[in-house]
C-alpha cells in the first residue's frame, strides 16, 4: 500500500507511522529522516538543504520533493511506502501526485489521525523530559514521575522542552490548520482520505487503522 499519513501535532503520528509500515511491511519514509540522512551523508541534497536551515531558513518545498522522491525510488519501495511529514502543503501534495503519475502509481489511502486540540496541547504541554537523558519522558497526567520533577530512572531533574510549552504548541497547530490541513481536502476531492480517532491506547489507534485500511483497499 501506499499511504500518506496526516495529523496535527501530538497526535502520534511518529508512533503509528512506525508500527503501521511495520505492519503493512511497507518502509516508513519520514521528512526528518530524509533531512537527517542526507545531511550526514553529505549528498548534494543534503548540503543544500542544511545551507537554508544554517541561515535560518524554511527548506524549500523543491528540496523537500526532490529527497523524497529519491527515497521513493528505492527497491524496498517499489511495492508500497508510508509518507510522514511528506506533503506539508497543498504545493507539496500536487508535486506528490505529478511524481507518481510518472511511475504509473497512485495513493491507497491518507489516513488523518483525529485528535480534538485541547487534547493535542494537554498532550505535548504535559510533557517533561530528563535533563540526564531525553529518552527518559514523564507526563504530567499520563505519566507522572514518582516524585514531582525528578527522573524515576536516573534521579535527574525533569524539564519542559520550549517547544512543549502550551504558546508554542498553540503556534504550531495555527501553522498546522493553515499549511498543512488543507491537503486534507485536496484529497479528500479525490476520495482518498480515511479519518480515524488518535485517542485512546497506541494498540487501539493501531488497531483502527488498520481495519480502516483494510476497509478502504477492500474498497478499491
Amino acid at each position: 500500500m501506499r499511504i500518506v499519513l496526516v495529523g496535527p501535532p501530538g497526535a502520534g503520528k511518529g508512533t503509528q507511522a512506525t508500527r503501521l509500515a511495520e505492519k503493512l511491511r511497507v518502509p516508513h519514509i519520514s521528512t526528518g529522516d530524509l533531512f537527517r540522512a542526507n545531511i550526514s551523508q553529505q549528498t548534494e541534497l543534503g548540503k543544500l538543504a542544511k545551507s537554508y536551515m544554517d541561515a535560518g531558513n524554511l527548506v524549500p518545498d523543491e528540496v523537500t520533493i526532490a529527497m523524497a522522491k529519491d527515497r521513493m525510488e528505492q527497491p524496498d519501495a517499489e511495492n508500497g511506502f508510508l509518507l510522514d511529514g511528506f506533503p506539508r502543503n497543498v504545493s507539496q501534495a500536487e508535486a506528490l501526485d505529478e511524481l507518481l503519475k510518472t511511475e504509473a502509481i497512485k495513493l491507497d489511502a491518507v489516513l488523518d489521525l483525529e485528535v480534538p486540540e485541547e487534547e493535542v496541547v494537554k498532550r505535548i504541554a504535559g510533557r517533561r523530559i530528563c535533563r540526564n537523558d531525553s529518552s527518559h519522558v514523564f507526563h504530567e497526567t499520563y505519566k507522572k514521575p514518582t516524585k514531582d520533577g525528578v527522573c524515576d530512572v536516573c534521579g535527574g531533574e525533569l524539564y519542559q522542552r520550549d517547544d512543549d510549552s502550551e504558546e508554542t504548541v498553540r503556534k504550531r497547530l495555527e501553522v498546522y490548520h493553515t499549511q498543512t490541513e488543507p491537503i486534507i481536502d485536496y484529497y479528500k476531492a479525490q476520495g482518498l482520505v480515511v479519518t480515524i480517532s488518535a485517542l485512546g491506547p497506541v494498540d487501539e489507534v493501531t488497531r483502527r487503522a488498520l481495519e480502516a485500511l483494510k476497509r478502504e483497499d477492500d474498497i478499491k
